[in-house]
């Protein structure tokens, strides 16, 4: 496949361009970093952040863009053409979706249905990878059985609800539209440059203050009754990629 041969270090002459949105976000970065090959022509959006982050993606074509936004998403995707698009822009975190409802499924759920509706009228020949979450699955019971992708949603935030959401929205593109989506359903995942609002990073900080001498020795967690899986980001990453061209539509 065209990202083995690149992983192994082997050019193919022919450059893909790749749009990521959220591309200076936790996974983005990560996504660029795989990415950075002369076999790909990267593209990527965000919010503005902070002035280390422009710092790390100055030189890079790295621009504004507010999902919310049609018409900005319309014209980036006129603008760009990619052949690739990694749709990673989101509010991520659970608890932020509670406090920021309105936003949250205007990002998450309008900035989707936009970035669809351009590559439907613009560019539909991309294929598009929609990262949705293990959330849809809800809160669950604990079985000996694992997970499958058929198993019922069980919507119980926010969050979780744009993400099916956005699973219904690509299925409906994908089999009504005929546009090339493939959704991945990720679970959770940590690694460097994660943001302290997520539990192994925030015990990360804890820790490494404590050992400055920045705090008292005592961490401070919640609810440890739970049971998670963690997926290391750079694995996350590669997945997606692979998925890119392995993918199944819809």
């Amino acid at each position: 496949s065209r990202f083995a041969r690149v992983l192994e270090g082997k050019g193919l002459g022919l450059s893909l361009k790749v749009f990521i949105s959220g591309a200076t976000g936790f996974v983005g970065c990560h996504l660029i970093d795989l990415l950075s090959s002369p076999e790909y022509e990267i593209y990527g959006t965000s919010f503005p952040g902070k002035p280390e982050e422009e710092d790390r993606y100055r030189g890079k074509n790295i621009s504004y863009l507010d999902v919310r936004s049609e018409q900005e998403v319309f014209e980036t995707i006129k603008r760009t053409q990619p052949d690739w698009i990694f749709h990673l822009a989101a509010i991520s975190n659970v608890r932020h979706s509670w406090e920021q409802r309105r936003e949250t499924l205007e990002t998450n759920l309008m900035g989707t249905s936009h970035l669809f509706e351009g590559v439907r009228q613009f560019f539909p020949q991309a294929r598009i990878i929609f990262v949705s979450s293990s959330d849809v699955y809800g809160i669950l019971v604990p079985t000996d059985k694992a997970l499958k992708e058929e198993d019922s949603f069980h919507v119980v935030n926010p969050y979780a609800f744009t993400k099916v959401s956005g699973e219904i929205l690509s299925k409906f593109y994908a089999e009504i539209e005929n546009l090339d989506i493939v959704i991945a359903r990720s679970f959770p995942h940590t690694g460097p440059g994660q943001s302290a609002d997520f539990v192994c990073s925030d015990w990360a900080s804890q820790i490494a203050r404590i050992e400055k001498g920045l705090a008292e020795p005592v961490i401070e967690v919640g609810n440890l009754n739970g049971k998670r899986d963690f997926t290391d980001v750079r694995d996350i990453v590669k997945a997606y990629a692979l998925l890119m061209e392995k993918g199944r539509r819809g």
